[in-house]
């Protein structure tokens, strides 16, 4: 029997059909290798292990949400379908979400450690320290041999020569990272050795930048006394330290650059700013000038006369109110001294005699006579006039009807 003859087109389907249908979603782990964004913002790559390798594509609207950057060489988990590429023969798996190997588990428990960390106030930024404007020496803990240590030394050296630099070095990867990374912060504070540090090293993958995640270095950074500049990588990856410290660069140049003030800058504002003032204390002394050139003698004395005259003026017219309150008071005065003397003087028993009143007493008790009950027949009277006494004895006495002794 004949064997059935397939076209190109008619194989290709049928494989299509199978691989599509038995794979409509997976993940592979592999690593990127020929790796190719396109200008229209697809991304092109080949994902491969130690013995196969198969194509990959990541289009345009799915790149957008990748949290990195990929590159040869990482080591990733892609999850999509696989695709069957009539035209080349060829299949691919089309990727719709990509993280790097591993990054998930270690996100997830950086966010718990994220959130456990801010619980006790270590990302607050009312804690947060400001750089000094023009530090003497800086301090870089990183790698000594590390591309990001040679990039702040050239941008050190190029904005601002008279800063120093002291370098604290550590591993800024594996696992001894984190304690030396730690250390030499402690170190850096106990010594007073800088007066702003800067803390990071260059970009990596998440796993190579965990030792600035790590708890004793966050620690460190959030307890240092030196300002602290965190410089963790590029600008799209980030660290816990970054949260702790200070200020955060997107990269260790971009830290030495907040870290150290270009000099010629400072240079320029000085010379700005002596120049202001020379002009501004020049206009002062001029004005000076102008204003005492115009003054002579005659001229201060009508000033003077000016604004004397007014005062005195004041002076007098107050003067005349006092005097005039015065003498209004003093008048008053006597009126009433006078009219508290007519009473006196009308209350005075002589004053009354001597208007034809007299006092009549008993002659033996002195008893004062006030009516005519109070006398008997033959009752010796003395009789108190203006001026002398008379006595008189009572013949007849008047005495109306109801009245009493």
């Amino acid at each position: 029997m004949e064997a059935k003859t397939f076209s190109v087109s008619e194989i290709t389907d049928i494989l299509k059909d199978l691989i599509e249908g038995a794979f409509p979603a997976l993940t592979i782990e592999g690593e990127i290798s020929n790796y190719r964004p396109s200008s229209t913002g697809h991304i092109y790559f080949t994902l491969k292990d130690e013995k196969a390798s198969i194509a990959a594509v990541l289009f345009k609207g799915k790149a957008r949400s990748l949290s990195f950057t990929p590159y040869d060489g990482l080591k990733v988990k892609a999850s999509g379908s696989l695709s069957v590429y009539g035209a080349r023969g060829s299949y691919q798996i089309v990727v719709d979400r990509m993280e790097e190997s591993g990054s998930g588990e270690i996100l997830k428990m950086l966010e718990e450690r994220k959130r456990r960390l801010a619980a006790e106030g270590l990302f607050d930024s009312e804690k947060k320290q400001i750089l000094p404007f023009f530090p003497r020496t800086v301090g870089v803990v990183t790698s000594p041999t590390g591309a990001a240590l040679r990039d702040i030394l050239q941008i050190t050296e190029r904005r601002n020569p008279k800063v120093s630099v002291i370098v604290l070095p550590c591993a800024v990867q594996g696992a001894e990272a984190a304690e030396q990374i730690a250390s030499q912060i402690k170190r850096a504070n106990t010594f007073s050795l800088a007066d702003v540090l800067i803390v990071g090293r260059g970009g990596g993958s998440l796993e190579d930048l965990l030792p600035f995640s790590e708890e004793c270095v966050v620690r460190a950074v959030y307890e240092s006394a030196i300002p602290v500049i965190s410089a963790v990588g590029h600008e799209i990856d980030w660290a816990l330290s970054d949260f702790a410290a200070d200020v955060r660069a997107p990269t260790p140049s971009a830290a030495a650059e907040l870290a150290v003030p270009l000099l010629d800058g400072i240079l320029f504002q000085i010379s700005a700013a002596a120049e202001n003032l020379c002009a501004v204390m020049q206009n002062r002394v001029q004005n000076m000038k102008l204003l005492v050139k115009s003054f002579s003698a005659e001229n201060l004395e009508l000033r003077l006369r000016t604004i004397e005259q007014p005062l005195l003026q004041r002076f007098d017219d107050a003067k005349e109110d006092l005097l005039f309150s015065l003498q209004k008071r003093i008048d008053e005065a006597k009126n009433r001294i006078a009219f508290a003397k007519r009473i006196l003087e009308d209350a005075n028993p002589k004053s009354i005699l001597a208007r034809g009143y007299s006092v009549v007493s008993d002659a033996h008790t002195g008893e004062i006579i006030r009516k005519a009950a109070q006398t008997k027949n033959g009752q010796r009277l003395r009789i108190t006039l203006s001026e002398g006494e008379i006595g008189a004895d009572v013949i007849e006495t008047g005495i109306k009807t109801g009245e009493k002794a």
